[in-house]
């Protein structure tokens, strides 16, 4: 990373004051800002217009009360949240997270990510995130149902195929985003598939959508280990979580050669030497929405451990696909002992600062989450095109396209990282990247 000049020190400070206690957004805008010192030399335009200032405020921020009955007839009040980013390349898009943290600072802190993550996968696509403190665990159907139904209640008015178009993210799955699109055609009388994604396959959905970030990761990380003359077969890896994402990474990984042993959820960490048995996860974690602890109960090669650390595994390679935040310097110091060779994101932002100065000074091959894990929206974005022209892709031709983005979205990222002075730096590369494609048409568009 780079020394902060003494204008983007000013606009960071800036940000701070102006978005008091929202620690999430201003690491996450930090952690740009740092990169971009040897990028306004060679973009005057970037500072005449005022693209970084104006890249760092959101263009809306829309919060609001969701109302709704528990099935005890009780009244439970929620807070809504969309932050509409930045939609300069294209309609805002970015998913919606349920969960008790989901707070104004953690929804653009995402949202932020989304805009240079977005622009890297090179699809026509601005940025956006929004979410709610509503915690579907251990809610009934019903409840959930209507939930969404008041959620989008609200949220209907402000989205739409051209104007922003919502997804799935943690606490969001097919089941929600089903009640709040069936909420949203019966509002607007329209059945505009391509007004959400992450639908199911048979109302709208694409195949790969569920897949496409685990698969995104893994295929990212093969080309992070191809620049080095390496390969995923044989590899021993961890992956953190055990939700949509860390799945089907895992699923993929297993399927290019490599064996995952270690997974993790909330509660603990399971470590089976002899491989994570995908089928039998799956079925505690989608069809049950059990806990891990289930899964050491049911194969005797398996540990738990409660409440410990994934990434005291020994490994050689490491994917972190739970929250953001969970992968700390001593979670770093841990995996870089015991020979760990590369680590690829896959949650949003799941390495702290200081983590991340400590992955960087050790050269170990390091893919950031906003390249790393853009496989989601990019497909995201096909499940749109499709929406659109009314085609239904197969499997293979939608994994291929996947497959093709992910490797376009390396190759930029590494060869802007070299550009700008910083090789095998793809922290650098993806923030100068990703900031260039969103400043161009920014500019482009006057100031507005």
């Amino acid at each position: 990373m780079f020394k902060m000049t003494e204008r983007l020190a000013k606009i960071f400070d800036t940000v701070v004051e102006r978005n008091p206690g929202e620690s999430e957004f201003h690491q996450a805008v930090k952690e740009v800002l740092e990169s971009l010192s040897p990028v306004l030399p060679k973009h005057p335009e970037l500072g005449e217009k005022k693209i970084i200032e104006r890249i760092c405020e959101p263009e809306r921020q829309i919060i609001f009360r969701v109302p709704w009955q528990d099935d005890r007839g009780e009244v439970q009040i929620h807070r809504g949240f969309r932050v509409e980013f930045n939609s300069a390349l294209g309609p805002y898009k970015g998913g919606l997270r349920f969960h008790p943290s989901v707070k104004l600072g953690t929804v653009k802190f995402l949202g932020f990510e989304q805009v240079f993550k977005n622009a890297l996968t090179g699809m026509p696509i601005g940025g956006g995130k929004g979410g709610s403190d509503f915690d579907p665990k251990d809610r009934s159907d019903d409840e959930i149902m209507r939930f969404c139904q008041s959620f989008m209640t609200e949220l209907y008015r402000h989205i739409g195929e051209y104007t922003d178009v919502p997804a799935g993210d943690i606490g969001v799955g097919t089941r929600e985003i089903g009640y709040l699109f069936g909420q949203y055609k019966r509002i607007t009388n329209r059945y505009e598939s391509g007004a959400l994604t992450g639908k199911g396959i048979g109302w709208g959905g694409a195949l790969v959508r569920t897949e496409a970030t685990g698969y995104g990761v893994t295929f990212f990380l093969r080309e992070l280990l191809k620049e080095r003359g390496e390969s995923l077969e044989g590899k021993r890896c961890i992956v953190s979580g055990s939700g949509n994402v860390a799945i089907h990474a895992i699923e993929k990984l297993h399927e290019l050669g490599a064996k995952v042993v270690a997974c993790s959820d909330s509660n603990g960490v399971v470590h089976d030497a002899s491989g994570i048995d995908l089928e039998l996860l799956k079925e505690i974690k989608l069809d049950e929405r059990a806990r891990i602890e289930q899964y050491a109960k049911r194969k005797r090669s398996a540990h738990y451990e409660k409440d410990g650390s994934i990434w005291k595994i020994p490994c050689q390679l490491a994917l972190p696909c739970a929250t953001q935040n969970e992968l700390d310097a001593d979670g770093v110091r841990a995996l870089l002992k015991s020979g760990c060779m590369a680590i690829a994101e896959g949650s949003n932002m799941p390495t702290t600062p200081d983590g991340v100065r400590l992955l960087l000074e050790s050269k170990v091959a390091y893919g950031p989450s906003k390249a790393a894990n853009a496989g989601g929206v990019a497909t995201s974005a096909l499940e749109m095109q499709q929406n659109a022209s009314r085609q239904a892709w197969t499997f293979a031709q939608t994994e291929a396209h996947l497959d093709d983005i992910m490797t376009r979205i390396h190759e930029d990222v590494r060869d802007t990282a070299e550009e700008f002075g910083a090789p095998g730096n793809y922290v650098v590369g993806a923030n100068i990247a990703g900031l260039l494609h969103v400043a161009k048409a920014m500019v482009a568009l006057g100031l507005v």
